[in-house]
Order: structure tokens, then sequence, then C-alpha cells
């Protein structure tokens, strides 16, 4: 065809649109305290109840769970640190392969 004009492709049959499920929402506030909703992975059985700070490890309490530590607060023979400085390197490579013109 002259002047650039393209056919359009069949995709073939589609299927109505599916529905999006609604699950359910617990809003009960005393539920939502004692127990850690969403955990049972099982269609029955109870909730797991939360207990005391006492009863948990004394580890649970170290993890990190904000950012990242910093490059120069890590030991230099830990597995991390050495995964770290691959992880940019590899960034680093892929940033300069972007760069370069064919």
């Amino acid at each position: 065809m002259i002047g650039g004009a393209l056919k359009k492709k069949k995709l073939g049959k589609v299927g109505g649109a599916l529905e999006k499920k609604v699950l359910p929402v617990e809003t009960d506030p005393v539920k939502l305290v004692n127990y850690a909703i969403g955990i049972n992975i099982f269609k029955t059985g109870e909730e797991l109840k939360l207990k005391s700070d006492s009863e948990y490890p004394d580890w649970l309490w170290n993890i990190r769970t904000g950012p990242p530590a910093p490059l120069d607060q890590l030991d230099p023979n830990s597995k991390e640190y050495w995964r770290r400085i691959r992880k940019m390197g590899m960034r680093r490579n892929n940033k300069l392969c972007a760069l370069r013109k064919f």
C-alpha cells in the first residue's frame, strides 16, 4: 500500500472482562489489635493470636527494617559487602553501555 497505510492484525477471540475479586477486610479494632490478621494461609482455622513482647526472642527486635547500611559501615570480609560492590559495578557498567552509540 502506498502512503504508509497499515493493516490491523486480528488478535483472535477475546473473552469477556474479568471481574475483580473483592477480598473481605477486617474492621473490628479489638481483633486487629489482638490477632495477626491474614497470617493463616489455610481456609479453615483461627488467626494467630499475638503474644506479649517478652515471649518473642531477643534477636527479633534487632532486625534492621530500615534502609540498608552504608557501604563504609559494612565489613569488607562479609558476603553482603561484596554483593553490594558487585551490584554497584553492574549498575555502573549498564549505565556506561547505555551511553555507547552504535
